[in-house]
Order: C-alpha cells, then sequence, then structure tokens
C-alpha cells in the first residue's frame, strides 16, 4: 500500500486497498486522506450511491477543526470502478466489512489517531450503520454521523412489502440482471455547475443517468433495511441529519434545490432511534439529500449542527 497523489490534487493522498477477488475478478477500494499533523482525531466519509468523494469543503470543514480527514471510496465505485466490473455492485452488505476494517486499521494503527468519527451519507450511511453494529463490541468507532442514511426505499410500506419478496428472488437466481433504474437525473443536474448547480464533479463518475440497477444489490440493500427495522444496538453516540422535505418528480423542479429529491426524509428520521442507544436527529430545513451540498445558508446550519454535537460526543483533547 503507498498513498500518491490523489486526482483531486494536493494535499490529497490516496492509495489503493487490494480486496479479495470476486465472482467478476480483481477488487479493490480507495483510501483518500488529507491529514492533519498531530492530530488525535480522525474523520472517515463514506459517500452514496452512483458516487464518489469529491466534497473537498467537508475535508476544509473537519480539517479546520483539527481532524485528520478521510475519505473511502468503496469497491465498484468512483476511483475504485475498473472496466471489467458491474459498476456499485455487490450481492451482500457485509461485503463492504473488508475495505471499512482495513481503512480502520490504516487511520488508528498506521497513521495513529486514536479517535475515530465515521461518516455515512445516503447508502453510505445505510452501509456504516449496519457495520458499526457488527463492530461494536471492537470500539472501532467513537461516534457516527449519518447525512440522510439510506434506511428505507423511497416508497409506501405496502408498495416495499409487495415488491421485497420478488426482489430478493431475483437477486437470488440473477444477482446482476438489471432492472429499470428509477434515478431521477434532475438530482444530479441541481448539484453540478455545467446545469443548475453550484459544485465541480466528475459526471463519468456520478453520472446523472446513474449506472444500471442490478437485482441483487437491490436485494442487499432490501435486507439491509429489515436488519434497520428491527431495531440495531450501536453503542456510539449517532448524530443522523435529515431533510424536513421531500420531492419526487420527474421533471425540473426549483424545490429540489431545497429538498430531499431521492430518499423520503420523514422516513429516514423516523427509523433514525431504532440505530442505537444515543441517537440524535436534526432536521434541516431546505436541505438538499447531500446535506452538505445544500445552499450556503442551509450549509452552514448542518456544520453549526455538527460542531455542536461534536462538541458534546467527540470534544477535542483537554476540552
Amino acid at each position: 500500500m503507498e498513498f500518491r497523489t490523489d486526482i483531486l490534487g494536493e494535499p490529497y493522498e490516496a492509495a489503493v486497498l487490494p480486496l479479495r477477488p470476486d465472482e467478476e475478478g480483481d477488487v479493490s477500494a480507495t483510501l483518500v486522506r488529507r491529514l492533519v499533523p498531530g492530530a488525535e482525531r480522525a474523520v472517515l466519509y463514506v459517500h452514496g450511491y452512483v458516487d464518489y468523494f469529491f466534497q473537498t469543503h467537508l475535508a476544509d470543514h473537519f480539517t479546520a477543526a483539527g481532524y485528520s480527514f478521510y475519505a473511502l471510496d468503496l469497491r465498484k465505485y468512483g476511483r475504485s470502478l475498473r472496466t471489467h466490473q458491474s459498476p456499485n455492485f455487490v450481492r451482500d452488505l457485509t461485503a463492504y466489512d473488508e475495505e471499512l476494517d482495513e481503512a480502520v486499521r490504516i487511520i488508528r494503527e498506521v497513521d495513529g489517531h486514536t479517535r475515530l468519527l465515521v461518516n455515512g451519507h445516503s447508502t453510505g450511511g445505510l452501509i456504516t450503520a449496519l457495520w458499526a453494529d457488527r463492530r461494536s463490541a471492537r470500539g472501532l468507532v467513537d461516534a457516527l454521523f449519518l447525512n440522510s442514511p439510506f434506511l428505507s426505499m423511497p416508497a409506501a410500506p405496502a408498495v416495499r412489502a409487495l415488491g421485497a419478496p420478488a426482489v430478493e428472488a431475483m437477486g437470488r437466481l440473477a444477482g446482476t440482471r438489471k432492472l429499470p433504474s428509477t434515478l431521477n437525473p434532475h438530482y444530479v443536474h441541481s448539484l453540478h455547475r455545467d446545469h443548475r448547480g453550484d459544485w465541480d464533479f466528475d459526471l463519468t463518475l456520478k453520472p446523472a443517468e446513474g449506472f444500471p440497477l442490478y437485482a441483487g444489490w437491490l436485494a442487499a440493500i432490501q435486507r439491509g433495511h429489515r436488519i434497520v427495522r428491527r431495531g440495531l444496538g450501536i453503542e456510539c453516540p449517532i448524530l443522523l441529519m435529515a431533510s424536513t422535505a421531500s420531492t419526487s418528480t420527474t421533471r425540473w423542479d426549483p424545490a429540489l434545490h431545497r429538498t430531499d429529491a431521492v430518499l423520503r426524509a420523514d422516513d429516514i428520521a423516523a427509523l433514525g432511534p431504532r440505530l442505537g442507544r444515543s441517537v440524535t436527529v436534526v432536521r434541516i430545513d431546505g436541505g438538499m439529500h447531500d446535506l452538505v451540498l445544500s445552499g450556503e445558508q442551509v450549509r452552514n446550519r448542518v456544520f453549526t449542527e455538527l460542531d455542536r454535537w461534536l462538541t458534546a460526543y467527540l470534544p477535542a483533547d483537554g476540552a
């Protein structure tokens, strides 16, 4: 393992994490870092579906507060996607334990950080919550910050219940079968500066139309959701943030700039208390799906709420 200059340029470095091969061949993840000399606290960011780490202003915020910043591009996402792979595809969310465990080992044992905040967005929020629950007894995570975590399908409960058995069966029998994608391209358009947004990112790594939706991946997500609904036992304190409103549209709507256009924010907030013993739920008025990509005033409130919570649950040394 060797860290080299990342695609974002200095001061970001990236290292390839070799993983066990799967049915499609060689697999790896990518760990990006921006070190703060002498820092004892670190944060590990995990992205969402059809996503990768590009939010440098998030890293700016954490490093200014004295955290070393790390971001993990999961297998078959972003920097880690290879030409022989089905984008974003896994058959079970526990597959991600391998790269999460290795990233934490590097952060704690190699780079010497003693306290760790894990920050998961959307699908990354679901993945990290389930992983943190499985790792609760090991003391690997000191605090968990979930930004609009994907805890439930954006559909009515009756629709979810009717469709789940068919998806589960298809996932077992034809895991790489492509399903009709419901990804709304206007969400990415609301973010990217070449369309109607303020942000610059690689549209080949985060395309507006998304990647194919695979039956095996969707079945894995549904199993994760069932585990969440039964209740987790995460021992570290959890901050869950979600917008106050959601928008479902197939056409451009200005509301995309001030609501969650991907998930049902009310469902996220309702499921939050099932994650662990100490859960703080904060609703962000005017928040987009990725809350840290919201408009500046909204984004500032996100960071204010985050800092207030961190002061209580993960204070600086000597505080």
